[in-house]
């Protein structure tokens, strides 16, 4: 259940920018090493609580976002893409050979929990929970995102820069106010994670495989959507752990398979996700019974 909700939390982040804007990030691991290697470092450096860590991780993930964001935002299609996946690798190899952030041994957390604000938990479920109030905060803050100017403007973008444009929407601005809300809430799971796990290194933090998770969670779910995240966190995250607990060592490649054809699956005949699926689904029952409502009419 904290894996679930943690993969929910950083898909619904991923989602702010991939789902509503339309702008289909592969690079959301840089946010989310952000918030993971902010809070070991403070803990390193000065000793605090990972948690701590949180606002710095805020900060270094939006000045990251406007960095990254202020040029691939002039890309479309999959040349944005292609251009978040440099800026994540880099950051991975950056991370790989820089001291303060353990090059590429990683960092390691409290070994013993000192305090509570340590959030080290021998049990899960205090994590579920903590876990579930940051899921609850994030949808409600993007169920009013949607309702608001902001969501609309997104709308337009997820359109079409050139018809946003057309209508007055401040397209470049929108789409760094979508990102830098979108890495905030990434930097913070990432933030979680380090608490959970207490060791990241460059690849459980930075590797191409986090950006992937969210991107394919998202998807799988339906993205634009509030709740689609989380059904794909329901459905993936089981599915990732059975393999792993079945074929051992070999999960992980394993998972790639795995992440590729649900790619393909999802493109090829469920573009819109779980939740597309399920309108066709409702307004399939709706025909059937207003037939047969109209049939026992007519006899």
């Amino acid at each position: 259940g904290a894996l679930v909700l943690l993969a929910a939390i950083s898909a619904s982040a991923w989602n702010l920018i991939g789902g509503y804007a339309g702008q289909v990030s592969v690079g959301h691991a840089v946010y989310f090493g952000a918030g993971a290697y902010s809070s070991l470092v403070v803990y390193t450096e000065f000793g605090w609580p990972p948690i701590a860590g949180a606002p710095v991780g805020i900060l270094v993930s939006c000045a990251l976002a406007l960095v990254v964001g202020t040029p691939t935002f002039r890309l479309r299609g999959h040349y944005f893409s292609m251009a978040t996946i440099a800026a994540a690798e880099l950051a991975r190899i950056c991370a790989g050979n820089w001291k303060l952030v353990g090059a590429a041994v990683g960092l390691m957390g409290p070994p013993t929990p000192r305090t509570l604000a340590d959030l080290s938990f021998i049990s899960p479920v205090p994590y579920h929970y903590l876990f579930l109030a940051v899921l609850i905060v994030l949808l409600v803050l993007t169920w009013q995102m949607q309702r608001s100017r902001m969501g609309y403007y997104l709308a337009a973008i997820r359109g079409g820069d050139r018809a946003a444009r057309s209508l007055g929407v401040p397209v470049l601005r929108y789409k760094l106010y979508a990102l830098l809300f979108s890495a905030s809430f990434t930097s913070i799971a990432g933030t979680l994670y380090a608490c959970m796990v207490g060791f990241i290194d460059p690849d459980s933090a930075l590797g191409i495989l986090i950006s992937v998770k969210m991107v394919i969670t998202a998807a799988l779910g339906g993205a634009g959507t509030l709740f689609g995240p989380l059904v794909g966190a329901v459905i993936l995250v089981p599915l990732e752990e059975t393999t792993n607990s079945l074929f051992g060592g070999g999960g992980t490649g394993i998972t790639f398979i795995i992440y590729g054809a649900i790619i393909v699956l999802v493109a090829r005949f469920q573009p819109g996700g779980m939740a597309e699926l399920w309108r066709h689904l409702t307004a399939w029952r709706a025909r059937r019974a207003a037939g047969a409502r109209s049939t026992s009419n007519a006899a």
